[in-house]
Parts: C-alpha cells; structure tokens; sequence
C-alpha cells in the first residue's frame, strides 16, 4: 500500500468512525485464550474488509477506559508510518485511537 492509499484508507476509517459505526469494545480481552478468539475471527476476513476488522477489534475514534488508552501506547502501533502491526489488522491507525486488541 503506498502512502497515498494508505492516507485514503486512514480517511475512511475515520468516517466510517465519525458517521457512527457500532464497534465491538466490549468485552475487552482479558487473556491470551480470549486474545487469539478475536484473531481468530479477524482472520476468517478478507483481507480488504476494513469495516469488519474495525466493528471485531472494536475500534474508536479516542482514548478508550478509564487509563484512557491509545493506538500510541500500544505495542504494535508504528509512529513513523501511524500503522498497526499486528498481522490481523494490519491498517492505518491515528495514534489517538483505540481497539480491544490493545497491548502494552
């Protein structure tokens, strides 16, 4: 994907966000059994269905809970290229985002 796409994407994912699409936040994953059930899922996707990547890893548009946590902190967040890494996803992300895949 090259930056113009990338940027694109970012956009729509924004929107899509913003016109209030119903993300799965809850229940956040407490252990690695329920970690890899939502990996799980994420990989019976096409690899091109953004929208249902964002509605299964719950996807905001803002600091989520109560440590009000980000796409930044996270360890799969890339600041240079603003991406998550984790090969399920593997999407655009701003880094005030956030999805129940959250790692520290």
């Amino acid at each position: 994907m090259n930056n113009e796409q990338q940027h694109a994407l970012l956009r729509k994912m924004a929107q899509l966000m913003k016109s209030g699409l119903e993300t799965q936040t809850e229940p956040f994953r407490e252990t690695e059994k329920e970690f890899a059930a939502i990996l799980d899922e994420l990989r019976k996707l096409d690899a091109n269905d953004v929208e249902a990547k964002m509605v299964i890893s719950g996807f905001v548009d803002h600091p989520y809970g109560p440590d009000r946590q980000r796409c930044m902190e996270c360890m799969y967040y890339l600041v240079h290229r603003e991406w998550c890494d984790l090969p399920e996803l593997a999407v655009p992300v701003d880094a005030d985002w956030w999805c129940r895949l959250w790692r520290i």
